[in-house]
Order: C-alpha cells, then structure tokens, then sequence
C-alpha cells in the first residue's frame, strides 16, 4: 500500500508554491496599505494634525467642490486638467514611440543596440533626468543658446518653467513604457497578411491601416495605459519642470501628506484617482472581451 503524497507535492501544494509568494507579496505591500489608506480616507481631521472618529465624507465632498464656504470646485479642475495632460503625453508618446518601435523592429542586426538606447535612460534616476531637462530648458541651456545662434529668436524664450516643459520632460520619461509593448506587437506581426493585402490592389497607407494596425493595436493599448496612468500620478515632473505654476492632481496628493499633513484628505484624493484608474482599466478590458467574442463568433 502506497503511502498518501505529502501535501506540499500535489497539485494544491504545487500552486501554493508557485502563487503564494506573489499573493503574498501583494497582499503585505499593496492591499492592506491600501485598505489602511482607505480607512484614513473616512476619519475626521483634528487640529495639531491628529484624526480619528466619527467616519466622515468630509474630504470626498471637499474633492467634489462642497466646502463650508459654498461650492468650489477647485479640485476637481486640477483633477481635469491632470487628465488633459496625461492624455496629451499619451497621444504625443503614441506618435513619437509608435514609428520608432516599427524602427527598430526593422532595423535588423541593429536592434539590440537600438532597444539598449532605449532602455538606457532607467539606469539613472528619474530626479536626475527630470534636473537634467532644467538645464536645458533653461534661458541659457542649449536649446535657447542654438535658437539664438541660428537666428530663430534673438532673446531666450521662456520654456522653463512652463507646462510645456512638463510635457516635454514626461514624454521623455514614458515614451519608452509604449516602444517596448510595440516593439513586441511588431515582432509578432504576420507580413504575409501584408503582401496578400497588397495582391489584392491594396495600396501602403491601406495595408497599414487595415493590416499592420489591428495586429500591434493590442500593444498600442498596453502602451498607452501605462503611460496614462503614470503621467496621471507623477508629481515630481510637475514641480520641478512646472514651477508653482503647473499644479497637478499628484502634487496636491504629495502636498497632503507633506506640508500639509492632511492624510485623510489626501488618502481620499488618492482613492478617486484609484477608482478612476480602475473604472477605465474595467471598460477596457470588457470591449476587449466583448470585441473577441464577435471575433469567435
């Protein structure tokens, strides 16, 4: 008579081995920091910085505009404005990221040293990146110094700080979350759909759009997400590269629980982003799967 396997060898040890970790290790770093967070969100603020109960909605409806003073919608402004320029970042990544991911897909024996390039820029840290884009935006930086050695301006334009700049510096800063998905999306693309395409009359433009398009669009999405939700959340962009000028939803949040050390309305600002991050992420993924069950069926 055989002796019973020992738990941690069946199948239910097996996936304890492997996933456990993982939950694990989501379950101590992010839920139940989040689920705190959540919790802070609701306490009522004292004076000398101290909160506790009753629960309130005090800090929702001053995100909403509600205030003792009346109705001042003054976040929820900051909140749209973050959302136009991560939205800008992300079309501005799609149009420079895009063309450079089919670049380096088709560059042959170039493209390890091409991705390289690319990758570089995460072996430096991202306060220095954004230090060095200070410098040069700045009215003596490089670029004003060429635009006056060409002739194009004869006094330095005023580029930083400026929203500009901080359009400039997060592109830079994201644009490779959206080569990387799409170079993946190209290297998996099937030309020969292409060449019968262009058997049947098709013409470049044609074959692209309703050939190449469909089959890196996947990666396209991926890049874009990543690139949205991390331009929606970036503070340090906007601070420096912005000046007191440019304030944006991730300043406000840092300023909460900074300077202002008001966690509890900074938690609750931080939930709507949250919540707002994952309502998207949701509708995405039900038109994605809606859009392959017409596909199956």
């Amino acid at each position: 008579m055989t002796k019973p396997a020992p738990p941690w060898r069946g199948k239910r040890g097996q996936i304890l081995a492997t996933v456990g970790p993982g939950v694990l290790w989501i379950t101590l770093l992010l839920i139940i920091p989040s689920l705190v967070m959540l919790a802070y969100s609701f306490l009522t603020r004292y004076r000398f910085n101290r909160v506790g109960y009753p629960w309130t909605l005090e800090h929702y409806g001053t995100f909403l505009g509600f205030t003792q003073l009346g109705y001042d919608p003054i976040y929820l402004s900051v909140f749209g404005k973050t959302l136009l320029v991560a939205g800008g970042v992300a079309v501005l990544a799609v149009l420079i990221g895009y063309p450079l991911a089919f670049f380096i897909a088709r560059s042959g024996p170039w493209k390890t040293l091409l991705l390289t390039l690319v990758i570089i820029p995460f072996w430096t840290n991202f306060l220095i990146r954004t230090y060095a884009w200070i410098l040069i935006l700045a009215s003596n930086g490089p670029v004003n110094s060429g635009l006056q050695l060409l002739g194009i301006t004869g006094e330095p334009l005023a580029l930083f700080p400026s929203l500009g700049a901080v359009f400039v510096g997060m592109v830079y800063a994201y644009v490779p979350f959206l080569i990387l998905p799409v170079y993946a999306s190209v290297e998996k693309v099937d030309w020969s759909l292409v060449e019968a395409a262009a058997d049947l009359g098709a013409n470049r433009l044609r074959a692209f759009w309703y050939v190449i398009v469909p089959q890196t669009l996947p990666g396209v999405i991926v890049g874009v997400l990543l690139v949205f939700v991390s331009a929606l959340g970036n503070f340090i962009t906007p601070a420096l590269l912005g000046g007191s000028k440019e304030v944006l939803i991730g300043n406000v949040i840092q300023q909460q629980f900074g300077p202002a050390l008001n966690w509890p309305f900074g938690s609750a600002i931080s939930f709507v982003v949250l919540g707002f991050v994952l309502m998207a992420l949701y509708l995405y993924a039900r038109a994605a799967g809606q859009k392959g069950l017409e596909v199956l069926n």
